[in-house]
């Protein structure tokens, strides 16, 4: 049914490829139509759990994932339904190129063009014109007639090198056809700072605030911010359905949160507040241990690997989630996962002593990159659900798991096609722990 509430207008803000500059630019326009009164809310299309903490930053709204291939369609709509009541703009921000993602069967790839065509929102092209000029129009005309259900509907030239090249770029792109509302010109001071797992966390960065305002100063010089807005269109909004989502672990939940821990996904947080569940944040880097009447212990992912001599020294930490594992459920995901095991070897090939609460042993040195969808099927009953329940995740990480110990396996993973990839993580007694990132339940 559709909700007869005002609803606001959304616009999808994707690119050829990754590396376009797409995250600089929806950042700065996300701080620039702020500056004007507007309630504008980030969404990032896909897995990523960085960019929604610069989104955040940006407006002071918390940022949201939708993901078409590890969401059912019902729980897009209960997201994005959620996610409108405060908002009168939603600026969705494209993951990789607009069109990259799985052979997930329709509508079900994971890419930026299934919220397109699902959603019917129009989509603003960022295009990186450095190493070419009037080629750029070329790929635009491309991705206006690619797909007629995915409406490219304008152009911000990005990175250009001089006015002169900003001219020949736009007129080419105008000639054929297509609108052009913004040029950026390059400018070595508008990147993020990165690391190994891509942007740095916002945050980590100290001066996150001017260097948001800087690339608003530039979007509002460089972009033409009423016709940003009027390409923005109202999208008819639904209740949806919630029973895809993964359900609050435990009533109050006992999260690790600071420098090292900090990748929970926000629609995680928010869904298991809007069921009643309270998250009690402790910090293992300042030696705090969980709550003792909190019902669960989650570690989330994070760079626990940047900080493993401070948790390695951490005594208290150890010996409070120990003793709370006597007892409770402890859970650790990614990161969480290499915290919970005997040892963490360093890039530097240090090895750390962990919580020991599982027996396998991870290294930052011994770098192999693990990144793509996953789908899980719970081994035994846990933290993420009932044993034979199957979950859609994802993994990124570099880490190696050099001891795989002897605990049982936590559960069968295959990647987003299917394909399967052998068991995942550990189970022991009341503590659980994989590399693989849930998002959302399967129900179809």
């Amino acid at each position: 049914m559709t909700d007869s509430r005002l609803t606001p207008k959304a616009l999808i803000i994707g690119a050829p490829r990754s590396g376009s500059g797409k995250t600089s630019v929806t950042i700065g326009l996300l701080r620039a139509f702020a500056r004007r009164g507007i309630r504008v809310r980030g969404v990032k299309s896909g897995p990523d759990y960085i960019d929604p903490g610069f989104h955040q930053a940006a407006t002071g709204l918390e940022g949201l994932n939708l993901d078409s291939w590890a969401m059912e369609p019902d729980l897009v709509a209960h997201l994005l339904d959620h996610a409108a009541q405060d908002t009168d703009l939603l600026l969705i921000e494209s993951a990789m190129g607009l069109f990259d993602g799985i052979d997930g069967g329709e509508g079900r790839t994971g890419s930026a063009a299934d919220l397109a065509r699902l959603l019917d929102i129009p989509v603003l092209l960022v295009l990186d014109v450095s190493g070419q000029s009037q080629t750029a129009a070329a790929v635009a005309v491309g991705f206006r007639h690619y797909d007629a259900k995915v409406r490219t509907k304008g152009i911000v030239i990005n990175r250009a090198g001089s006015e002169r090249h900003i001219r020949l770029s736009r007129t080419a792109i105008e000639a054929a056809g297509m609108p052009v509302v913004g040029a950026v010109l390059r400018s070595d001071a508008l990147a993020l700072p990165e690391r190994h797992l891509g942007l740095v966390q916002a945050s980590e960065h100290g001066g996150i605030q001017d260097y948001i305002d800087r690339l608003a100063d530039v979007m509002e010089t460089s972009v033409d911010l009423d016709a940003v807005l009027s390409l923005a269109q109202p999208i008819a909004l639904r209740r949806g359905n919630p029973a895809a989502a993964i359900p609050p672990p435990g009533q109050r939940i006992a999260i690790a949160s600071d420098a090292a821990f900090t990748f929970l996904y926000p629609h995680l947080g928010a869904h298991w507040r809007a069921q009643g569940a309270e998250l009690v944040p402790f910090s293992p880097l300042n030696d705090e241990g969980p709550a003792l009447d909190c019902d669960i212990c989650w570690l989330p992912g994070g760079y626990p690997e940047l900080h493993a001599g401070q948790l390695s020294a951490a005594n208290r930490f150890r010996n409070r989630i120990r003793h709370f594992a006597q007892m409770k459920p402890v859970h650790g995901e990614c990161g969480g996962f290499m915290v919970l095991g005997t040892g963490l070897v360093d890039a530097d090939g240090v090895r750390h002593v962990m919580t020991a609460l599982l027996s396998h042993s991870t290294s930052f040195a011994k770098r192999k990159m693990n990144l793509g969808y996953r789908q899980v099927r719970l081994l035994g009953d846990g933290p993420l659900g009932s044993a034979g329940e199957v979950l859609r995740g994802h993994e990124f990480h570099y880490a190696s798991v050099i001891d795989p110990g002897r605990d049982e396996p936590f559960a069968e993973i295959a990647d987003g096609t299917g394909q399967p990839l052998g068991l995942s993580g550990g189970r022991r007694g009341h503590v659980s722990g994989t590399f693989f990132h849930a998002i959302a339940r399967t129900t179809l």
